[in-house]
């Protein structure tokens, strides 16, 4: 049997994360690790609750960072909407999901499940829109929950006028880095010593350029490869799109304070379609559909500023763990040891400021 897809709403199963399905997950084909020694920081890890039931906790990463082979050091948690306070100030609910990744931090700390430390790093969500005073509160509450770990913000500015791209997490309205209230809070934020996740879709590129030109002192991380389209309205159009991205990003690459997140690619370029496959994709396969943005990236970018990422366990629905690494690693081939350092570990360590 197939793996099951089944979005809570109409449309590509693109659109929504998925729950994964052991079963199929298990029908991988078993690989070597390539070069098991070489550190690696997992820039972008969420850990959940999913509303369809499915747990993503520090044991669930541990199983799956120990069957991969590959030397995951640390991890940085990124927001996603999970455990919030259920009462109190709306502002401060998310504040919740700090506490809770201060939480899986110290499971990591243990040594029961993993020796990589988990959330060692964290990203939370606060809207960079609010009125100075509630923003500073927010922003200040996290700070203290996260027990000297908070690095980072993401509000996702994600929108398309196809609905079925947009699907059920994005922005409320186009343009969010655009408006005057937002790039205050990018202002305070900055002041604060924070560095910001840009979550957008690659026709939104421009956008992230004038944020970056207005904001030189901000730390601006673009996530997920800058997110290429694939499905939706924009199927079919494969050249297209990556001319129009590889455009947009060239761009991007112009401007200092800017890095890019490689990877991501599972969920928005939906060149693999996990809930027709028999069986995930080897890294072989994986690194022939990913191959043209994530060197681009590093071409255009340079090692110092770029960073891997699994993006688990949203991109799970499709691949291995194991098998992300491992496309990572024939992609880079080519370059020195000192450049996949910085690809793998140092650059997200620089960013993200981890000891």
């Amino acid at each position: 049997m197939n793996a099951p897809a089944t979005p809570s709403s109409p449309g590509s199963i693109f659109s929504e994360t998925q729950r994964p399905n052991e079963e199929w997950l298990a029908r991988a084909k078993p690989e070597p690790t390539l070069e098991p020694d070489l550190p690696i920081i997992d820039p972008h890890l969420h850990f959940w609750h999913h509303k369809s039931g499915y747990r993503y906790f520090v044991e669930e990463f541990a199983r799956d960072a120990a069957e991969s082979g590959h030397n995951i050091e640390a991890t940085v948690f990124v927001e996603c909407n999970a455990m919030y306070r259920a009462g109190g100030p709306e502002h401060l609910q998310a504040v919740g999901e700090t506490e809770f990744a201060v939480g899986m931090a110290a499971m990591a700390a243990s040594g029961k499940y993993t020796a990589a430390r988990g959330a060692a790093g964290i990203v939370a969500y606060a809207d960079l829109t609010l009125d100075e005073g509630l923003l500073r509160e927010t922003l200040e509450a996290h700070r203290d929950a996260a027990n000297g770990r908070l690095r980072g913000i993401r509000q996702r500015a994600k929108w398309d006028a196809d609905p079925i791209v947009a699907g059920p997490v994005r922005a409320g309205k186009r343009g969010l880095f655009l408006e005057p209230a937002f790039r205050r809070g990018i202002a305070l934020m900055t002041k604060m010593g924070l560095s910001f996740d840009a979550s957008i879709f690659h026709p939104q590129l421009p956008e992230v350029v004038s944020l970056a030109q207005a904001n030189p002192d901000a730390s601006i991380v673009v996530i997920h490869t800058a997110s290429p389209l694939g499905f939706g309205s924009y199927a079919g159009q494969e050249k297209q799109v990556h001319a129009d991205w590889l455009a947009g990003m060239k761009e991007l690459a112009r401007c200092p304070n800017v890095t890019v997140k490689m990877g991501g690619l599972l969920m928005c370029l939906g060149n693999f379609d996990f809930s027709q496959e028999e069986a995930p994709p080897t890294s072989e396969h994986l690194a022939m559909l990913w191959r043209p943005y994530i060197e681009d990236c590093i071409e255009l970018f340079g090692a110092d500023r770029c960073m891997v990422s699994s993006n688990f366990p949203v991109e799970k629905a499709g691949v291995t763990y194991g098998a992300t690494w491992n496309m990572f690693k024939r992609v880079t081939a080519k370059y020195s040891p000192d450049e996949k350092r910085k690809l793998f570990a140092d650059t997200a360590r620089r960013v993200y400021r981890l000891d």
